[in-house]
């Protein structure tokens, strides 16, 4: 079924024969793919097409979920992130995650907001926190908008400015990929600008997996798309080809809007 383009870039991660279940489902049938290192790579496919459950089992999230099950292997820099010496909290640092929903932590300020991750980890050096904490907002392009008022509460701010506070959150701790589930599905068009300007600019330094519903969004800012249907993998190769010249037909009708 699928029509996987061979890309010879280098792989920061790669899924090979990943099957997941939640109880009787299978969400995800046999899924290998790479993901090009210092790239942005966008999943897309229609509701329920296993599209999320795959950037959750790409940072052993997946697996807290109960009657959860998975096989096959997720190789980060060669090595399998399910063998079982593999820690997946230190995993979790590696492979960062923005979700859906904006989620800062309520009583916390803007500043305590973006180094929460650090604090877990036990950095307490001042002069580190507030250093990374600067770094991870301009990196999510809020430094300019939130530098005079990072006392105030972290839900002080709009809707857009706590998603990119969350992208800074998920930065400040320093992992190698960025997963991004849906970030700007409840977002408006000037805030989802300023996100997908933050993700562009984020593969300088790491590797960026977005899932998207929203099929301009994904030929905007991905130099690679996969398409997913049913738990497989369709198609997948750079977006130009898969938007201009999709090889599958089942990837053409769901681009030109025939189903979806």
């Amino acid at each position: 079924m699928s029509n996987i383009e061979n890309i010879n870039l280098p792989a920061k991660l790669e899924t090979k024969d990943l099957k997941a279940r939640y109880g009787k489902v299978q969400a995800l049938k046999g899924i290998s793919m790479k993901f090009p290192e210092n790239r942005v790579t966008a999943v897309m496919g229609p509701s329920g097409c296993g599209k999320s459950t795959l950037i959750r089992c790409l940072n052993r999230i997946h697996e807290l979920t109960p009657g959860t099950k998975i096989e096959g292997e997720v190789i980060l820099d060669g090595v399998n992130i399910y063998s079982p010496k593999i820690d997946p909290v230190a995993i979790r640092r590696r492979i960062g995650m923005v979700f859906q929903k904006a989620n800062p932590f309520p009583t916390m300020s803007i500043f305590d907001n973006a180094v929460a991750g650090l604090k877990l980890n036990g950095v307490r050096d001042k002069k580190k926190l507030d250093a990374l904490a600067e770094k991870s907002l301009r990196m999510s392009f809020l430094w300019d908008e939130v530098k005079n008022d990072l006392k105030k509460p972290g839900t002080a701010l709009s809707g857009g400015q706590q998603q990119r506070l969350c992208i800074a959150r998920a930065l400040a701790v320093e992992p190698e990929i960025i997963l991004m589930d849906e970030p700007c599905s409840a977002l408006d068009p000037i805030a989802t600008s300023k996100v997908e300007e933050s993700i562009v600019a984020l593969k300088k330094e790491f590797t960026v997996i977005i899932v998207t519903h929203n099929l301009q969004q994904a030929a905007r800012i991905s130099d690679y798309t996969a398409f997913m249907y049913l738990g497989q993998l369709v198609e997948f190769g750079d977006t130009t080809s898969v938007f201009e010249n999709p090889r599958s037909e089942l990837t053409e009708k769901y681009i030109t809007g025939k189903f979806g």
